[in-house]
């Protein structure tokens, strides 16, 4: 197995940091290898706002679901699918009176170049990911940037047509976070299908999920009402109050993209 994919396959989220800082030098390359990232016509549809002060770290540990590690976390890195920079760009171009001119469409940007941008974002995350893997780092994904809109949109003054759809916690791994064994992942025959989409049934979903009841329930016959894993995730993830917020918060924000 090469090295490249040696850091792939035992990377896993890291969620507690030594007290040691980044080097320069290792933050410099991680971002040149972030901006190589594949992106949408090269258009770089992402920012990067790197987040060094201690009072934006304790925002953020409770406005993600009161991840108290982000407050800890050595390097912390926010991901932003943004058009607004592009747009910025249009109008100093002139590109209004150009498209009357070229009986071309004024339009703002919508719901399609969102997901371009979030796309663009995304990628260049996970390249810095692995790159801070290859650098000897850790790291965590937090989706729950996804939340509470109105006060990271205040927090890092955010313009309309910007979108904060990750932030990247990153350090240098404690002993319990390297004793830590990767978790599992569903089995290559239930997500990679050929040529169409197969739906799973009855006796395929017990055995994708054969490990997780036995691990879920080892103690336990029912767990909060919950006797399978579908039950428990509904409960824990699909309902739970973190996952109605970030609802609320990402309509506050398509919104914006929404009406002209």
């Amino acid at each position: 197995m090469n090295e490249t994919l040696s850091v792939i396959l035992n990377r896993k989220s890291c969620r507690e940091f030594l007290a040691e800082a980044v080097p320069e030098e290792a933050k410099a390359d991680i971002i040149a290898a972030t901006l190589r990232a594949p992106t949408a016509a090269n258009l770089m549809l992402y920012s990067i706002i790197e987040v060094n002060e201690q009072a934006a770290k304790d925002t953020l540990a409770v406005s993600c679901d009161h991840h108290s590690f982000i407050s800890r976390a050595p390097w912390v890195l926010l991901f932003l699918a943004d058009y607004q920079r592009w747009l910025d760009y249009f109008e100093f171009c002139g590109t209004g009176d150009f498209a009357r001119r070229a009986g071309l469409p004024v339009r703002n940007p919508t719901e399609g170049d969102l997901m371009l941008a979030c796309c663009d974002a995304l990628i260049a995350a996970h390249t810095a990911v692995i790159a801070a893997e290859s650098c000897g780092l850790g790291s965590c994904y937090i989706g729950d940037i996804m939340e509470n809109y109105e006060t990271h949109r205040d927090l890092f003054k955010l313009p309309r047509y910007t979108f904060p759809i990750c932030l990247l916690c990153l350090g240098y791994r404690t002993e319990a976070q390297k004793a830590r064994q990767p978790t599992g992942r569903f089995d290559r025959e239930f997500i990679v299908f050929g040529n169409s989409y197969r739906r799973l049934r009855g006796s395929e979903f017990e055995k994708m999920f054969e490990k997780l009841q036995a691990q879920a329930f080892k103690n336990n016959k029912e767990l909060n009402g919950a006797v399978n894993v579908g039950q428990l995730v509904y409960r824990r993830v699909f309902t739970d109050g973190s996952t109605m917020e970030m609802n609320r918060s990402v309509r506050a924000i398509l919104k914006q993209w929404e009406n002209d």
